[in-house]
């Protein structure tokens, strides 16, 4: 069975994107080890997925058979995007830092695909992710923020969020802090790269 890679891009940035970049070269790099690898791709920035809002959280929590057809393309947005990422071996996740986290268009798709007795539940040991043996790569470029510094609200959300829905194998190709040092901040993530495991 071939890989099935899920690519997400959130840079507003087009082709200027450092984090764009990276992620090429990330894919890049997962098509030389698996050439017959299946690559779904959704660029969050040029077609944004809707914030969540009360007509949304009325949907998803409406059982399928007595949602209405607007309720229907409501909830089969979420539910086509939580079968991207179930479907997934491994999510390339390009991720530029913005004031200290994440992008807006990324933190919405991140609402719409943590749902409730679909992509987590609560039991007696408190929270459980149900997306199983899928990992994810962040490739994080930011300007100012160095990864695991005090500011770095970025990856920390991630790191729980995506452990939240149960992806906890999760790997970092980091050109952080680029205004202090460019050079060593692209060959730092250039090592990463390199280590990937194919």
């Amino acid at each position: 069975m071939s890989l099935s890679i899920l690519r997400l891009d959130s840079s507003i940035n087009g082709a200027a994107s450092q984090s764009r970049e990276l992620t090429d070269q990330t894919i890049a790099k997962l098509l030389g080890a698996h050439p017959d690898a299946q690559v779904t791709t959704r660029d969050l920035a040029k077609n944004p997925v809707p914030m969540i809002d009360n007509a949304w959280l009325a949907a998803v929590n409406t059982p399928a058979e007595d949602r209405s057809d607007a309720q229907n393309a409501i909830a089969d947005l979420s539910d086509e995007l939580i079968a991207e990422v179930q479907a997934a071996d491994v999510v390339v996740i390009g991720v530029p830092v913005y004031n200290f986290t994440i992008p807006t268009q990324l933190n919405a798709w991140i609402d719409q695909i943590t749902r409730a007795k679909v992509t987590f539940q609560y039991g007696e040991n408190g929270p459980e992710g149900l997306i199983k043996d899928t990992k994810a790569i962040v490739v994080l470029a930011s300007g100012g923020t160095k990864v695991n510094s005090p500011i770095d609200f970025a990856s920390t959300y991630l790191n729980h969020m995506l452990g939240f829905v149960g992806i906890t194998d999760v790997t970092y190709v980091a050109a952080d802090a680029m205004f202090a040092d460019r050079d060593a901040a692209l060959e730092n993530a250039q090592a990463s790269l390199n280590a990937l495991a194919a």
